[in-house]
């Protein structure tokens, strides 16, 4: 927790003057009952009307004084406790960009959006009540039991046996409380999951009439949830019955107490009611306190989750070169647009997994070619074209990008000069020109034209009444899922990056509308080179070099010919499609 302080550095002024004010309140709080002493003995006692009024007049500007207090107080708070909040949001948010693949894997997709949303609101919401109370409540307290020193020794020690005994209930609830608070968030984590689970694969549930199985699911999750909850706000919900149960009793023992005093000459009546006064600021103050110890356990427990987070290092490690330093290399300048891929019995193994996804691979895709990947669900096809732009790290060999080692060149460098469109295709609420600038924000509307073109989607904005203009929604609703990757495969082609893969991004596509598609890359004007990976034979059987994946290794490589007569594999897929 100590660890997110660095994140309102920015905001010390305003944590200064937030507690301050507040402390100025809280001595002109204190003041009221003296004054209200004085006008009871001296004013009404005499029929002083004059003292009366002028003493009257002093409360009010006491009241005056200390609302500009509170609400100068409240601003700062609130200010350095928004900021704060943003600070750490934009701060999670660019660290889990850093983090590779394997790392976002492993946390999972509900805990980060848990994180970034419903944790840093309770962070924010605890930093405000600190920034206004954790002073606050104290001094007053404190300062009630010092003036009623000043008032009557005898009575005051009711405050002095009171208020360790408030202490102790208060943060002996907090201390039960806080890991129990860390549970809750946790039960929040799952919750989230099965409901993003649902909402992204609502087609499927459907499809399988499976509603009624996913809401006992979620009831069973969410029962467990409120369980928790209950149990937790049970426990705290405690702090302030017992606080106004022990406060009260010792009001009846100051009354007694008082009285006796009183009947004794030790005290007068307006003593008595600035002591009861007293009595009530500390009651007040410490069910203040209480809800804000409360609220700061949960601000705790969230700020514990966010840190760790944060404390997850990516184990990908940044390169120091860029693409343009291995085009100076001797041997490595080439006319192709293209750049080299060579894989070095590469193999990978993801976290946690007990064997290596893909293993052995060996080959050089040479600068301008067209390789395809073909082979059986769960072969190693996807796993294998991910380790170009450094999705996954392989775990022994090396893949190199114009005969260097990529995990050598900056991340950033590696993955703009590869253009990948993936498996399932994401756009972007937007226009279809803002979709398009993703692959290249410099691109004008001739760039983009030609791509959507050489894509087999110009037809598609020909046909929307604004043109490029046409608003997608999210994730590509209002658009089919064949239009959905010819966008995808247009966006990777404004880039015209040296690298182009394509992961069975032409499943969609009917088979005339693929093979202008697959003639439109054999005649891109800067010649890339080209990775497709698809189940479809008639898709990859014109490429220069045809990887056969079983198992994560290499059943044979070669073109559509040489494989038809020396891999059976490959046989038996072709076979069964044509």
């Amino acid at each position: 927790m100590k660890e997110l302080l660095v994140y309102i550095k920015e905001y010390t002024k305003e944590c200064i003057l937030g507690p301050f004010f507040k402390l100025l309140e809280a001595c002109f709080d204190l003041a009221v009952p003296i004054v209200m002493a004085s006008v009871i003995d001296k004013g009404i006692a005499s029929g002083d009307k004059w003292y009366i009024f002028k003493y009257g007049g002093i409360l009010i500007l006491l009241a005056v004084i200390g609302l500009t207090c509170s609400v100068t107080a409240q601003f700062f708070a609130a200010r350095a406790a928004t900021g704060f909040a943003a600070n750490l949001r934009y701060a999670l948010f660019k660290h889990i960009e850093s983090l590779s693949f394997t790392e976002i894997d492993s946390i999972g997709t509900a805990t980060m959006i848990t994180r970034m949303t419903s944790d840093i609101n309770q962070l924010q919401s605890g930093v405000n009540m600190a920034l206004r109370l954790f002073l606050r409540s104290p001094f007053i307290v404190f300062g009630a039991a010092l003036m009623a020193f000043t008032i009557d020794v005898k009575a005051a020690v009711v405050f002095v046996v009171v208020i360790p005994l408030l202490a102790v209930v208060v943060f002996g609830i907090m201390l039960i409380s806080m890991p129990l608070f860390k549970k809750v968030q946790a039960r929040l984590d799952d919750v989230l999951g099965i409901t993003r689970q649902n909402l992204t694969g609502v087609r499927v549930i459907r499809a399988f009439n499976k509603e009624q199985a996913e809401l006992a699911n979620f009831a069973d999750s969410n029962e467990k949830l409120t369980a928790m909850q209950l149990f937790v706000g049970k426990i705290s919900a405690l702090a302030n019955p017992v606080t106004y149960v022990m406060v009260n009793i010792a009001l009846i023992v100051l009354l007694w107490t008082g009285g006796i005093q009183i009947n004794a000459g030790n005290l007068t009546q307006g003593e008595l009611v600035a002591l009861v006064n007293y009595m009530s600021q500390i009651l007040v103050e410490l069910v203040k306190l209480a809800n804000t110890i409360v609220l700061a356990t949960k601000a705790v427990a969230c700020g514990t989750r966010v840190q760790g987070i944060l404390s997850v290092n990516s184990s990908m490690q940044d390169g120091d070169y860029g693409i343009e330093d291995s085009a100076r290399k001797p041997g490595l300048q080439k006319k192709s647009g293209g750049a080299e891929v060579k894989f070095e019995h590469a193999g990978m193994k993801y976290k946690g997994a007990g064997a290596n996804s893909v293993s052995d691979i060996d080959f050089i895709a040479k600068p301008g070619s067209i390789t395809g990947i073909t082979g059986g669900t769960g072969s190693g096809k996807s796993t294998l074209v991910n380790l170009i732009p450094r999705f996954y790290d392989v775990s022994e060999g090396c893949i190199k990008l114009n005969g260097r080692d990529v995990r050598t060149y900056k991340l950033d460098a590696l993955r703009q000069s590869v253009g990948i469109v993936l498996q399932k295709s994401i756009l972007f609420h937007g226009t279809i020109r803002e979709n398009m600038l993703w692959g290249n924000k410099d691109a004008s509307d001739e760039e983009i034209t030609e791509a959507l073109k050489a894509a087999q989607a110009w037809e598609i904005v020909t046909g929307k009444e604004k043109g490029l203009d046409y608003v997608i929604e999210q994730g590509g609703r209002n658009l089919s899922g064949g239009q959905k990757q010819r966008f995808a495969i247009a966006r990777a082609l404004v880039r015209k990056p040296p690298v182009l893969i394509f992961d069975d991004s032409s499943s969609a596509l009917d088979f005339a509308t693929e093979s202008k598609l697959r003639k439109a890359l054999q005649e891109l004007s800067y010649n890339p080179t080209i990775f497709i990976v698809s189940q479809r034979t008639s898709s990859i059987q014109h490429a220069d070099n045809i990887l056969v994946l079983e198992d994560g290794e290499l059943a044979g490589q070669g073109t559509h010919e040489e494989l038809l007569k020396n891999c059976e594999v490959y046989r038996e897929i072709y076979n069964s499609q044509v």
